[in-house]
């Protein structure tokens, strides 16, 4: 990377941004800026593709060098990043000055308050200049876990033996979320990306069996197992083939004993990692033997299994059911607590099934319900731990219009009764990942 360019890039543009607060956007000075920014971006997109601007610790940065000097225009550059509560801007290939020119002026004018930045920069066409939220603790933990996942998988794959180190570090950090925070990950765990689907399923399942464990009662120790046995339940479908995993529509009695033997072949591949403990392999084996012990795989049939594995399978249950699939359509959690329960005794365990949909509360998070007042909010956090308040973010009018700008009211338990109906946040294109 030619640094000298970077540096000359970030100057310009952090002029121009000044420029444009002080002059029209017509304006030779803010014109000739932006020519010569565009020249120098042009030079750095030969090396790469996008480019990162951001503050660290308050502190201008673009890639890889931090502007440790100040002047009245980078200073300019930093008010704007803080003023927009932005931890950066990604910068792609492709852009044009002329994006430059709509972003600063928008930024400055406060012109995309109402609608939400984002989605002010794509109904303006500008979709080279990407806002980078501040994430909080928990989805940086979740994303974290998602890396891991995804290399474990990897390895997998390729033939090797995952490591175990980076995949205990993601479970401590789950935990300790988990402990100070109960429902802040199971809450990411709802927003759903269908296109990493094994990656996302494994790390949803080892935070929802983390929590399970927590309602349970469990002690540290057996949440870090939970969390890793979560983690690792499913490596062995990566031994079968693709095409029987994805089949959308119902299995042949051959391919259904294919699937049969994922638990076990997933026990083999975590078997050879360091430092297993057997519960670990218990769960990942056995995850599918129903509180009955009518499941699979045969040869687990009485053998003594730590309570783990039961905690386990309801955390699977959960997210299969909350999760479109090429065969089935996806409950909401409320549905999926109402079908669980009626899988109560038999393939589930009843007592810590029933902890765990307590912990969730009679409106999950992550429900769309409606109110008497007749507008839809979503629930977007459970208060307590033994009391069920609420607090719910109202997203439509009694007239069924959305609102352009949402807000948040608080529902005591005593008050649960101000809903009366839960409705279907696919139907109304509720986006989970914007609201939770």
């Amino acid at each position: 990377m030619d640094i000298e360019a970077l540096k000359k890039f970030v100057q310009t543009l952090a002029g121009a941004a000044q420029s444009i607060r002080l002059y029209p956007p017509q304006h030779p000075l803010v014109t000739r800026q932006l020519q010569i920014c565009a020249g120098n971006l042009a030079m750095l997109f030969e090396e790469k593709s996008a480019l990162r601007l951001g503050l660290a610790d308050g502190i201008l940065f673009c890639d890889e060098y931090l502007f440790r000097e100040s002047n009245p225009a980078l200073a300019e550059m930093t008010r704007l990043l803080q003023a927009l509560e932005l931890e950066g801007l990604e910068l792609r290939a492709g852009i044009q000055p002329e994006e430059f020119t709509e972003f600063f002026t928008l930024v400055n004018q406060g012109g995309w308050q109402a609608r939400g930045l984002e989605q002010t920069l794509e109904a303006q066409g500008i979709h080279h200049i990407i806002p980078l939220r501040k994430e909080d603790e928990p989805r940086k933990i979740f994303r974290r876990a998602l890396a891991v996942a995804e290399h474990i998988c990897q390895d997998v794959t390729l033939g090797r033996t995952p490591a175990t180190d980076d995949a205990a570090a993601a479970v401590r950090d789950m935990v300790r979320s988990t402990l100070s925070n109960p429902h802040a990950l199971t809450a990411l765990s709802l927003i759903k990306d269908y296109d990493n689907y094994t990656f996302q399923h494994s790390v949803n399942v080892a935070v929802i069996a983390i929590a399970v464990g927590r309602a349970c009662g469990a002690s540290e120790l057996e949440l870090h197992i939970l969390g890793l046995g979560g983690l690792l339940h499913d490596l062995g479908k990566l031994k079968v083939d693709i095409g029987i995993i994805n089949k959308p529509g119902r299995l042949t009695d051959e391919e259904f004993e294919a699937i049969k033997k994922h638990p076990r072949l997933g026990a083999g591949i975590v078997e050879q990692m360091q430092g297993i403990p057997q519960e670990v392999i218990d769960i990942v084996g056995g995850h599918h033997l129903h509180f009955n012990r009518k499941g699979y795989p045969a040869d687990l049939v009485g053998r003594p299994l730590s309570r783990l594995v039961d905690m386990a399978a309801v955390a699977d249950a959960f997210d299969a059911m909350t999760t479109l699939r090429a065969y089935r359509r996806p409950v909401s959690p409320r549905q999926a607590a109402q079908e669980m329960r009626r899988a109560s005794g038999t393939l589930l365990h009843p007592e810590f099934l029933e902890k765990f949909l307590r912990f969730l509360g009679p409106y999950p998070v992550g429900t769309a319900v409606r109110l008497r007042s007749g507008e839809i909010a979503l629930v977007t956090l459970i208060a307590g731990e033994e009391r069920q308040d609420l607090r719910l973010k109202v997203l439509f009018a009694a007239s069924g219009a959305h609102l352009e700008r949402p807000y948040f009211i608080d529902l005591p338990e005593e008050n649960l009764d101000q809903i009366v109906g839960e409705v279907d946040p696919f139907l109304l294109n509720i986006d989970l990942d914007q609201h939770l």
